[in-house]
């Protein structure tokens, strides 16, 4: 998964060991809970080491990220010789620039655009979500409570399950079930630290079990909910650099 990082203040703190529940959770807590982690996580900023493994093979590279909730997202791969990729993505278009080869590249901000660059089949919405350490469940949505997990389902269609394995009410791993009730996208939330704004997950770990895909993210020194100026989310085309439309050459 790629961002511009300027000075603003960090949190650093140890990691929160996640232990097995002292109590069962009511599903009017856990309900509570993501509705108010929902609340007070709107940004994040930070540096993170990825890992990858899929059909492609594996990879390991350290990621700048910037998260701007609902739709604002800025990926930029790093080596020691500068970012080899900076992708922008905003309500409107997602702009992926390849600096060493001279391309930028545009298209919609649709799933299939996003998939060639963060490797996981997901929405915009579901990115930003998780990358700021929430599940991307509509608390709204008819739900039912399994020991200490919330059961989501949509016209009569189980399609999330979120788990709180935890001394605390936050959500440690997420379910996301296709038509054929195989689970589809899984994520597992852990490494938790203290912010100003609450408890909040630096290791993100990403599954697409059905496509063999396996990402891991984790964070260093997040920057919670600081103000990120607009055009870090977008690109203008650099001078004597192509430009394509994603859709148009096949990407």
């Amino acid at each position: 998964m790629c961002a511009n990082l300027g000075g603003c203040a960090t949190t650093v703190s140890q990691p929160a060991p996640v232990q097995a529940p002292v109590r069962p959770w009511q599903a009017s807590e856990l309900i509570g809970a993501l509705e108010q982690r929902s609340h007070q996580f709107r940004s994040v900023r930070a540096l993170a080491r990825v890992n990858y493994a899929g059909p492609e093979g594996k990879q390991s590279f350290q990621e700048a990220i910037l998260v701007q909730r609902p739709d604002r997202l800025r990926l930029e791969t790093l080596t020691f010789l500068g970012a080899i990729l900076i992708v922008t993505v905003n309500g409107e278009e997602v702009i992926a620039h390849h600096p060493r080869e001279g391309i930028l590249l545009r298209g919609a901000p649709s799933k299939q655009n996003l998939v060639r660059f963060t490797q996981m089949p997901l929405e915009l919405n579901d990115i930003t979500t998780l990358l700021i350490g929430l599940p991307p469940v509509n608390t709204k949505m008819p739900s039912v409570q399994e020991s200490n997990a919330l059961i989501f389902s949509a016209n009569g269609r189980k399609q999330d399950r979120v788990a709180f394995e935890s001394q605390l009410p936050v959500p440690t791993e997420w379910q996301r079930f296709a038509e054929t009730g195989e689970v589809e996208l899984a994520a597992r939330f852990g490494d938790y630290i203290e912010t100003p704004a609450g408890a909040f997950a630096t290791r993100l770990q990403l599954e697409a079990p059905l496509q063999n895909k396996r990402l891991e993210i984790r964070i260093e020194e997040p920057e919670i909910n600081t103000a990120i100026p607009a055009d870090l989310f977008t690109q203008t085309k650099p001078a004597h650099v192509k430009e394509y439309r994603m859709e148009a050459v096949g990407w």
